[in-house]
């Protein structure tokens, strides 16, 4: 669906506090949401609408929003939730000012690990009667879903275990810090191996998104544009999906690309940023992206395709592999995107960045996807 008006990020933040650190998560949310707005060059009253990515389960209470509403602003203002991914505040933040009614809007989403078991939380969103019984968790839908691929593809699993080293090698560059303090989760199941999945960590993110007209009116120039947009869902049921293919994607692919006028994406896109909780999972999303067909996949690798380096660089920032804020990790990767097209992305900044495509994937064996195409130059909008 194409938007008949543009919008583009102007600000954006991302917290990864260390263990330790000694603040609430309304503190967190208040510190991101005031760095993003400080990188906007706004305060909170130039803000019309605010929608945050909310989820009660990992929150470990009821009506998360309600506890943080005060933290990002939203007393007295307008303030909606998205409980089912953290990308799909950035969705609904978009389109809320593609409607006309709004020009500024505030995205923020948050993952906390205060739950004593993230694993016994996600099985929460489970078929109770079959697959709360496995027990299905995100981890062990990213397993599935590897031995569908792999019983299609051989020697997938060496390409896998590369894959996590190129996007550890990629965050240690980025995020040195970060990756000091990066955990891996004990047991986990095969084909899955240390190193491949991060633990769940606490994070926050939250972007600024405005109107054509604002940017303008404000004679903005360091923004990224939102020029194509697309999401999809599948069944959350396994048994009726081929977890070899990623039908959603398809979707989200087409219609991102249709907006923002892609038709060869290794020729147009400069950088990547996906969702990558597995790397079988980022091999899949690489292939439907149209970035590295099955066949090539293994001379990709080999060559250096999936790193800083590459022409079209994949996860310069280290991505899921580094950093797992679970129900936030996809809008990460949309401000991820955003900083390259803006020049913002500091030790990870690609050079050159004109455009990036940002991929977001949630739930069990990414059953939710999301496609976004940033730019430096606007797209034509639709009358």
């Amino acid at each position: 669906m194409a938007l008949n008006r543009k919008t583009a990020v102007i600000g954006t933040a991302i917290a990864a506090p260390p263990p330790d650190d000694p603040r609430s998560l309304e503190e967190l949310l208040y510190d991101v949401t005031q760095e993003a707005l400080s990188d906007a060059g706004m305060s909170i009253e130039d803000i019309d609408g605010i929608v945050v990515g909310s989820n009660d389960q990992f929150d470990g209470r009821a009506i998360a929003v309600m506890a943080a509403s005060g933290s990002v602003g939203g007393v007295d203002r307008d303030i909606l939730s998205t409980p089912s991914a953290g990308e799909h505040a950035f969705v609904m933040a978009t389109l809320r000012i593609a409607s006309g009614l709004y020009e500024t809007h505030l995205v923020v989403s948050w993952s906390p690990t205060e739950v004593s078991s993230m694993a016994e939380a996600q099985r929460l969103g489970a078929d109770p009667y079959f697959h709360r019984k496995l027990p299905l968790d995100e981890v062990a839908g990213a397993a599935l879903q590897a031995n569908s691929i792999a019983s299609v593809t051989p020697g997938v699993h060496v390409l896998a275990a590369r894959i996590s080293e190129l996007n550890r090698k990629n965050g240690s560059h980025a995020y040195p810090d970060l990756t000091a303090h990066s955990g891996t989760i004990g047991t986990l199941p095969w084909p899955l191996r240390d190193g491949m999945i991060s633990a769940p960590a606490t994070g926050a993110v939250a972007l600024v998104i405005a109107s054509q007209d604002y940017v303008v009116s404000k004679g903005l120039t360091n923004i990224a544009w939102v020029n194509g947009m697309g999401w999809a869902t599948e069944s959350g049921y396994l048994g009726d999906r081929d977890l070899n293919q990623a039908e959603a994607l398809e979707v989200a692919r087409d219609r991102a690309y249709a907006e923002a006028e892609i038709t060869s994406p290794l020729g147009t896109i400069d950088v990547v940023e996906l969702t990558d909780t597995s790397p079988y999972q980022q091999l899949l999303v690489s292939e439907v992206l149209g970035l590295s067909s099955r066949a090539d996949w293994e001379k990709d690798v080999v060559t250096g395709v999936f790193t800083q380096d590459s022409t079209m660089a994949i996860n310069p920032s280290g991505g899921v592999t580094i950093f797992n804020p679970v129900f936030c990790t996809g809008l990460i990767r949309i401000a991820e995107a955003a900083n390259q097209v803006r020049g913002t992305a500091g030790r990870h900044q690609v050079m050159g960045v004109k455009t990036a495509l940002a991929h977001a994937a949630s739930g069990f064996a990414m059953m939710y996807q999301s496609v976004l195409i940033l730019g430096n130059q606007p797209k034509r909008a639709v009358a």
